[in-house]
């Protein structure tokens, strides 16, 4: 009979099987999360909160919300709807007698039956030609000239309006220049890629004082979201690796102010340049890049409980356990709601619910993370959720003890789903100074976007006005400012074209 071998006897073959059996949970959880990305049906994916607060059994108060939502974003669209014209359609003359008597003493009852038909009028260019007088006196000495119109760049061809569709067609709709410069030559202005490059980069350098006092602004505020993607750089007829951060806050009356900065690495460096010896509080998620102004004596860094989410759901194929943090995860996330439902965001009140509902789930959900944790591999999918979780739980629970800070950083992410979609159409910038250019106009248009502004409007009248505004009150000519003033003064209609 083969010698059994004390349990406390080396084997490597154990440890071999150990690291074997973490790098197949690994993989196989890997192949579960590709095949649900790739072949998935949309139940598949990771659902969005608020779609589960939807079912949840008593979700009156979330339906209620989510018309009222609605509610107001139909009266957004509406406050922004195209101009009404009103076309008269008259009886013809061979029907203008009563069908009962014959009569043909007719009169109008009372404004007639109206009905609403949206049509599309084909945008266009116009050629303008200005013509300075020029007055000389008899004398033969003296001559007047009337003053040239308006420019945003000393004798350039193309007005404030066109610039403004250049930019909000690239940072608004994500359409890469040399496809803009098709659709204006067929409108009959001749126009070729670069020269709308130069244009782009001619605002860019014209607005750049208005987004960098924007990112001040932001800066100067006591909560930021913060967040980065990828976006490639061209290199010497390749590309490299480039990134483009957001950074973005609340104002006290609402609105959101949303700034980008683009840099070649991914560092602390941008965190630092724009962060730097603030104070206040940091939303973000695990990375590392942000350490520099939150430690030791900068912002206090609040974690992201979507990224903590989105971890227990890619461990579900391979640990079902995984759905009991998910349920936690939604109670907190319950407990919003129930503060958005009563209009007590931000306030003492919602502090209040906070650390009478929100408290106790995470105290039973540390606990129950600490009972798991020596269940699973260290690199298994739940290991690296549950650990994910455990190092940053400090950061994860600041937010019950203070109502302005949120739960997760979803917001940045939003803010930088136009990039991304930008970066799948024209795949890249030229090089830093472009990237640094696309970075801010960016700013100005989602800020815009953020406030119900329409960004040609803003841009078309903001190009003129900040090579002359006073720099010590520039920003009066933010969107959020810039809306408040154009409310309170509206603009003239402007001067219809002559036949």
């Amino acid at each position: 009979m083969p010698r059994e071998l004390p349990q406390d006897h080396f084997c490597p073959w154990r440890e071999e099987a150990e690291e074997l059996k973490e790098r197949l949970t690994s993989l196989e959880a890997k192949m579960a999360t590709l095949e649900r990305h790739v072949f998935g049906r949309r139940t598949e994916k990771l659902p969005s909160v608020a779609a589960e607060l939807r079912g949840d059994a008593d979700s009156t108060a979330a339906r209620a919300e989510a018309a009222k939502q609605k509610r107001q974003e139909r009266a957004a669209r509406k406050a922004q709807e195209a101009p009404a014209r009103e076309i008269r359609h008259a009886v013809p003359t061979e029907e203008r007698h009563c069908p009962a008597c014959g009569s043909e003493d007719l009169k109008p009852l009372g404004q007639g039956r109206t009905s609403v038909v949206y049509e599309y009028v084909p945008a266009r260019f116009e050629k303008q030609v200005h013509v300075q007088e020029v007055l000389a006196c008899a004398c033969g000495r003296g001559v007047v000239t009337a003053p040239p119109p308006a420019r945003v760049v000393d004798r350039g061809e193309y007005g404030p309006g066109f610039l403004s569709h250049v930019v909000t067609s690239k940072c608004a709709d994500a359409m890469p220049l040399h496809r803009l410069a098709q659709r204006v030559e067929r409108s009959g202005v001749p126009m070729s890629r670069s020269t709308l490059t130069d244009l782009f980069h001619q605002a860019a350098s014209v607005l750049l004082p208005l987004s960098q006092h924007l990112l001040q602004v932001i800066a100067a505020a006591e909560v930021v979201w913060a967040d980065e993607t990828p976006l490639r750089v061209l290199d010497v007829k390749k590309t490299r690796q480039g990134y483009l951060w957001t950074f973005l806050t609340q104002t006290p009356t609402g609105e959101w102010l949303l700034g980008y900065r683009f840099s070649l690495g991914r560092a602390s460096v941008t965190p630092k340049e724009v962060l730097g010896g603030t104070r206040g509080a940091l939303v973000v998620d695990a990375y590392t890049g942000y350490n520099a102004v939150t430690l030791p004596e900068g912002r206090v860094r609040v974690g992201c409980w979507a990224h903590v989410r989105r971890r227990f759901f890619e461990a579900l194929p391979t640990a079902s356990e995984a759905r009991e943090a998910l349920d936690f995860i939604l109670a907190l996330y319950r407990v919003e709601a129930l503060a958005r439902d009563a209009g007590a965001v931000r306030t003492d009140a919602h502090r209040e619910l906070r650390q009478q509902r929100s408290l106790p789930v995470l105290t039973a959900l540390r606990a129950w993370m600490e009972s798991q944790a020596p269940r699973h591999l260290p690199k298994g999918p739940m290991g690296q959720a549950l650990s994910y979780a455990l190092k940053q739980w400090d950061a994860l629970s600041r937010f019950v003890s203070d109502a302005r800070l949120p739960l997760d950083n979803n917001r940045s992410e939003a803010a930088l789903r136009k990039a991304a979609l930008g970066r799948k159409n024209f795949l890249f910038v030229g090089h830093e100074a472009a990237g640094e250019n696309l970075a801010g106009l960016y700013a100005l248009v989602a800020t815009c976007e953020a406030n119900q502004v329409n960004p040609e409007d803003y841009l078309a009248d903001v190009l003129l006005r900040v090579q002359t505004h006073p720099h010590s009150r520039i920003g009066e000519l933010l969107p959020h400012e810039w809306k408040q003033r154009r409310a309170a003064d509206p603009p003239e209609p402007p001067l219809q074209p002559s036949p």
